[in-house]
């Protein structure tokens, strides 16, 4: 099927919603290749010089996948002047094929597009009428030039019984502070359904401003805090030339959710803790440049204009709902505020709280998955030494004398997260996961309705919580070897929450989800070294949730 440019809702779209400061390491600080990859843009540029033949220096990508269809993205650079954010650069048609074979021999789909300095000349094809539970190849072509060839997957049949489904889950990738080397591991495995992005994808700070343990491993562009709209062009395609980013893209489809880095440190629908108004212009229009970037470059079809809240679908097994978190939020309060339970305060918006709530009541699936940027659970500090109070307090944006609550979470909009759980309760709606990001911390946590007095109130839900892939973490802030931090933090955490089982301060990572109809596990892994661009990969630990449990439990071999 030819398809055009353009962007088509998800099988399942958010009402329109009525919109109702830091974190390094934000709860967690809360407490903290392949060959057909295209060239890194250093090595790229000098051939792109001695010719005048549009390149591809950014990669190719895959997003959103439906049962019969999936979002494909490129960048073109149609002269060298062309770079990201510089707004020059001829009009480029540039066309794409689609095959059920990699040698693309076999092309089911194809079509063309112009790709034009209004749009970075980022390139977006809305592939539909493909089938189901299918891999499929692609590439983009413009002039004599050809893209690499990636790899992507649609989603089962609506009505399909799936045996079972494996996602990659990552977040908070600071480009200053090391390798992406999480995106290689799990590029390497070549066993994903898709891969989940939880937010932080970019980081908006200048150079050296931001979590680099005092060494910035390699320098960002551009160098200052980014504001425009040609800044936040220019850092997503920074991001876009790292050769293993460029790898995990090109292996499976992506279904990615912002989180503040992508705008701003703890932002909210008024503003954000790394804004200035005035100084920095206004956050309305540094807000709107952020995201008209966002989606000029990521493979995300944004559900409605200005968010990236939509539901997704995998056969009979599972459906996720995908949050956006700062779009409609209320302003951060003080910690240890009363207005923390302020019932017109709110995290997700009325109509996104609404969606969310319909959607679970009638979701059919075995699994409800919620893609979700902030933790959930509750936290709270415990009895912490003062020389682990400190950097643990600096993470989370808390004042330092031990006040245990981190508003930029749930923690800080509590009559949401009541309501929600109580829907979850009164509806006997079993089996839901949040899968979180943000907090530069591994978790695994069941949800417990009332924290205060957890485990005799119930648990409504579960909660798997990946660390960060570079971003700073308690061992970053003191500067120690990976674990040194976790020994003596972790027991007393989980003496002051007894719904965390598990809970990793210092490393980093990602995590693989699998899920079959009996139980959904996440088995987490972690990199030797951020710093190196060769860092090697190890699991760390696993925990899952069986079916109508509403508990998390160790498991001690990964899938």
């Amino acid at each position: 099927m030819t398809s055009r440019n353009r962007s088509t809702q998800s099988s399942e779209s958010a009402p329109t919603p009525s919109p109702r400061r830091r974190t390094v390491v934000k709860a967690a600080a809360a407490t903290a290749g392949i060959a057909v990859v295209a060239a890194p843009l250093a090595t790229a540029l000098p051939a792109r010089a001695a010719s005048d033949a549009p390149a591809f220096l950014h990669g190719v990508a895959s997003g959103d996948p439906l049962p019969d269809g999936v979002l494909l993205w490129t960048r073109v650079t149609p002269t060298a002047d062309a770079t990201p954010g510089s707004g020059v650069g001829p009009d480029t048609e540039v066309s794409w094929v689609v095959a059920t074979d990699k040698a693309l021999t076999n092309i089911v789909s194809k079509g063309s597009t112009t790709a034009t300095a209004a749009s970075d000349h980022t390139v977006k094809a809305d592939i539909r009428g493909l089938a189901p539970a299918t891999d499929y190849w692609f590439r983009f072509s413009a002039g004599p030039t050809d893209s690499p060839v990636a790899r992507t997957r649609t989603a089962p049949a609506a009505d399909a019984t799936v045996s079972g489904l494996r996602f990659g889950v990552v977040s908070c990738a600071n480009w200053e502070a090391g390798y992406f080397a999480p995106y290689r591991h799990l590029a390497a495995r070549g066993d994903l359904d898709a891969w989940l992005h939880l937010g932080d994808y970019i980081y908006e700070y200048g150079t050296g401003e931001y979590g680099t343990r005092g060494t910035v491993v390699r320098a960002h562009a551009p160098t200052h805090e980014i504001i425009t709209l040609a800044d936040y062009r220019t850092r997503h395609g920074k991001y876009k030339t790292d050769t293993d980013l460029q790898a995990l893209h090109a292996k499976a489809p992506v279904i990615a959710i912002w989180d503040d880095h992508e705008f701003a440190n703890d932002s909210w629908s008024g503003g954000a803790e790394n804004h200035t108004e005035g100084a920095e212009g206004t956050w309305t229009a540094r807000q709107a440049a952020a995201k008209q970037a966002y989606f000029e470059w990521m493979p995300v079809r944004p559900a409605v204009a200005g968010t990236t809240y939509r539901r997704l679908r995998f056969g009979k097994l599972a459906d996720l709902s995908l949050l956006d978190l700062r779009s409609f939020r209320s302003q951060q309060v003080s910690a240890g505020s009363g207005s923390v339970d302020d019932p017109e305060r709110t995290i997700t918006g009325r109509a996104q709280l609404d969606w969310l709530k319909a959607g679970l009541k009638a979701s059919d699936t075995t699994w409800r998955l919620v893609g979700n940027s902030v933790m959930i659970s509750p936290f709270a500090i415990g009895s912490l030494s003062a020389d682990l109070l400190k950097p643990l307090a600096k993470l989370l944006g808390l004042p330092q004398d031990g006040l245990a609550l981190n508003t930029d979470q749930w923690d800080g909009y509590t009559d949401d997260r009541r309501e929600l759980l109580a829907h979850l309760r009164s509806n006997a709606i079993t089996n839901t996961v949040f899968l979180t990001g943000d907090i530069h911390m591994a978790w695994a946590n069941d949800v417990p309705v009332d924290a205060g007095t957890y485990p005799l109130s119930a648990s409504a839900a579960t909660e798997f919580v990946v660390t960060s892939v570079t971003s700073d973490n308690l061992d970053d802030i003191l500067k120690v070897s990976p674990g040194v931090v976790s020994t003596v933090a972790a027991p007393v955490i989980q003496l002051a929450n007894r719904h965390v089982h598990w809970v990793d301060t210092d490393r980093h990572g990602y995590g693989v989800l699998d899920i079959t109809a009996a139980r959904a596990q996440m088995d987490y892994y972690v990199v030797s070294d951020k710093t190196k661009a060769d860092a090697t990969s190890s699991w760390e630990r696993s925990y899952r949730t069986r079916s109508g449990t509403q508990k998390v439990e160790r498991t001690y071999d990964p899938v």
